[in-house]
């Protein structure tokens, strides 16, 4: 039984070629998604997935979290509460000017697609309704890059508060692949008084799911999904609330899957210690 997943049979060639070393993968780009959680008074834990829309280059019709790359003003120095660039480094394994790049994408991009917003006027607040033209006037200056992350939290008075996020895992998208990611995965209770809603013109779709539920769909052939996001779902379908995902201890491993040509057939396999975690539910 082969480890891994069958890939369309383009695939073989670039396989082929990257292995000869008649092609270099290209250089894996920073960035850093947030697993939104909730308690769901009746359905339990639950975790914020957007669809792709078709058109997209990297992920066309896939299931994801909020994220994206880090863009280099994710760099200027930000009001902050909670643990230190350097304490999130240590965490990812990130120098401390990448990991506050990556702390300042996280929250940066959730906002951008969710309206989630991991800010507060305080180091002990956080914001509450996002939702209004005011809000939606500075999320499309994010987005245009008109806006700085900086400057935004500075018009605001705001501050923000990495405590409420805890580290997850760290995926490398497969050099077999045109686009690639260096991503750190996050994970983030949704604010008291904060709703998540589609705002992204990257997505056409957006589901508060049980985890176990999104896994069952995305192996069902139901849902498209990249194997990071299988693989989160089906670790965090093993909690029942969002306190003991938030509690839980992580020791982040880099992941990142790698092509291979197995019995003449083009396969991604994947590591191994994610294997349990993306084949089982």
């Amino acid at each position: 039984m082969v480890n891994g997943l069958r890939l369309p049979d383009e695939f073989r060639q670039r396989i082929e070629d990257i292995d000869a070393g008649r092609v270099q993968p290209p250089a894996a780009r920073h960035a850093a998604t947030v697993v939104v959680l909730r308690d769901h008074p009746e359905h339990g834990l639950q975790a914020f997935l957007l669809r792709r829309v078709s058109s997209m280059a990297f992920a066309p019709g896939a299931y994801v979290f909020p994220g994206g790359s880090v863009d280099p003003r994710d760099a200027d120095p930000v009001a902050w509460a909670g643990p230190s660039p350097a304490e999130w480094g240590r965490a990812f394994a990130a120098d401390e000017a990448l990991a506050r790049e990556l702390v300042c994408a996280a929250v940066r991009e959730t906002f951008e697609e969710s309206l989630v917003l991991l800010a507060g006027p305080t180091g002990e607040s956080v914001v509450g309704d996002t939702r209004g033209e005011d809000w939606e006037a500075d999320r499309q200056a994010l987005l245009d890059r008109s806006l700085s992350f900086r400057e935004f939290l500075d018009r605001r008075g705001l501050v923000l508060r990495s405590d409420l996020m805890r580290p997850w895992a760290h995926w490398i998208t497969p050099a077999i692949e045109t686009k690639r990611y260096d991503t750190r995965f996050f994970v983030a209770a949704i604010p008291a008084g904060q709703r998540a809603r589609d705002v992204s013109t990257e997505a056409d779709r957006v589901a508060w799911v049980k985890p176990a539920e999104a896994a069952a769909r995305a192996r069902a052939g139901e849902w498209a999904m990249l194997p990071p996001t299988l693989a989160t779902l089906t670790e965090l379908s093993r909690f029942e609330k969002v306190a003991d995902v938030l509690a839980a201890p992580r020791r982040i491993v880099v992941q990142e899957p790698r092509g291979e040509i197995i019995d003449g057939e083009p396969y991604l396999v994947l590591p191994e210690e994610a294997t349990h975690d993306y084949a089982q539910g």
